[in-house]
């Protein structure tokens, strides 16, 4: 349920706030607002499908696919934080932020996909 929620709640996040997702788009990425609204949909189906028997499994690779598909915007959250002269704390955490998505990719394959 909690991973419901999660990934639910984020892809809503980027119809409510889609300019926020836009500034860390990679500059390379091209329609920046159709990739912020298509992961939205799928992060928001994947966090319903998780919790159907039937689609767990899919939904789960589905979520992993997607967070891999969004790492470079986190790589580009930082490019811009420290292009801006940001704070080393801002920085800092954000250098953290980096090895908690494969930490999420981890808790997806163990709730979604590996068999209990």
């Amino acid at each position: 349920m909690l991973m419901c929620a999660f990934f639910v709640a984020s892809g809503i996040a980027h119809f409510i706030r889609p300019a926020m997702y836009m500034r860390i788009m990679p500059p390379w990425l091209p329609a920046p607002l159709a990739l912020v609204l298509v992961s939205g949909v799928f992060e928001a189906l994947g966090g319903v499908g998780v919790l159907i028997p039937a689609t767990r499994v899919a939904a789960g690779w589905g979520i992993i696919v997607l967070l891999v598909a969004v790492f470079p915007a986190n790589i580009q959250m930082l490019l811009n934080a420290h292009a801006a002269h940001a704070s080393k704390i801002w920085q800092g955490m954000l250098v953290t932020r980096l090895p908690a998505q494969p930490l999420l990719i981890y808790w997806v394959y163990v709730s979604a996909i590996r068999p209990a």
